[in-house]
């Protein structure tokens, strides 16, 4: 993906359509769409901000599910919504970072059909391993994986997810020669893995910690850059010898292109007070969520560096153009 300057990265706001200006915001409900089904990890984390935002806000706020197409359907609504503030989109680093990098032929542009309004959370990942394999850092998986090149293996949830590309992002920092193995979903991955069938697997703190915790799976490392509140006792891969390796999932709230700026900044008031606030900091923090407001400026900056690290991996791995929405 070619990315252009700052300003036109994401632009937040043009030209209002007349009266918009002069008119209260909000004065009805609000639908935020989410790109993935209810009871998942993005649907969790939106359906605890909103009630936040809704007392924020003075309108209540109505969390709508659209899965479909790894994000691409919810996405694709809120691209071509009415950009009024009454449609919004719980975004996530697949359906906003990872997705275009895939698939040139999406029907929406991140850049030209969204303005950022702030980052949500960062949900860092953790890196597992069955207990049965000889390694218990991620040192000693670069060894194990240098000794026999092509034989050792790790698990997905479909190739082109963020878990793929995050083991292709470590395969180009470390020269590993590592195998691929896909799955459709977590669930069975995390089976294969715990019979010890696969040996590797990236997947959410609070799921994979339960695992961890019981024995069943081991904790290699976590993926961010620094080391994660719900599991402090596991090192980063950069601190294990991968130094600049960093692999999150994150979700932000946009709006569609065109918002007036006002608005905008109404949401992002919004968010950030939302954000601030002890108690949902606490749940977040529960889900193995870190609360990450930002101004919209931020939000823009964030999303082009995350553009720009998918971009360098995706191009590795030779996969644009190859995954289907």
């Amino acid at each position: 993906m070619k990315i252009v300057s700052l300003l036109l990265l994401f632009p937040i706001g043009v030209v209002a359509m007349p009266g918009w200006a002069a008119a209260p915001y909000p004065t009805r409900p609000i639908r935020i769409v989410v790109t993935y089904v209810p009871g998942g990890n993005t649907d969790v984390a939106a359906r605890l901000v909103a009630p936040h935002l809704t007392e924020n806000l003075g309108q209540t706020v109505i969390i709508d599910n659209r899965g479909g197409a790894g994000g691409v359907v919810g996405t694709e609504i809120v691209a071509r919504a009415v950009p009024d503030g009454y449609t919004l989109l719980f975004g996530t680093s697949a359906g906003l970072s990872i997705n275009p990098q895939l698939q040139p032929k999406l029907p929406y542009n991140v850049e030209r059909d969204f303005a950022p309004i702030s980052l949500v959370v960062i949900n860092p990942q953790l890196m597992v391993a069955p207990p049965g394999l000889p390694a218990n850092t991620v040192g000693d998986f670069l060894k194990l994986a240098r000794a026999q090149p092509g034989k050792i293996n790790y698990a997905s949830v479909g190739v082109g997810s963020p878990n793929h590309l995050a083991m292709e992002l470590l395969k180009t920092m470390t020269g590993i020669d590592i195998v691929h193995i896909p799955y459709k979903g977590s669930a069975p991955a995390v089976i294969d893995l715990m019979a010890g069938n696969v040996s590797v697997f990236f997947s959410s703190v609070p799921v994979m910690v339960q695992h961890v915790r019981s024995g069943k799976l081991k904790a290699l490392a976590v993926g961010s850059a620094t080391r994660s509140p719900a599991a402090p006792e596991v090192p980063t891969v950069a601190e294990s010898g991968v130094p600049g390796f960093e692999y999150t999932v994150w979700y932000g709230l946009l709006a569609p292109s065109g918002t007036p700026r006002a608005i905008v900044a109404r949401l992002n008031e919004a968010v950030v007070k939302s954000l601030r606030l002890p108690q949902l900091d606490q749940l977040l923090r529960a889900q193995g969520s870190e609360p990450r407001p930002s101004s919209p400026g931020e939000t823009v900056k964030f999303m082009k560096a995350e553009h720009a690290r998918w971009s360098r991996v995706v191009t590795a791995t030779g996969l644009a153009g190859k995954v289907n929405p």
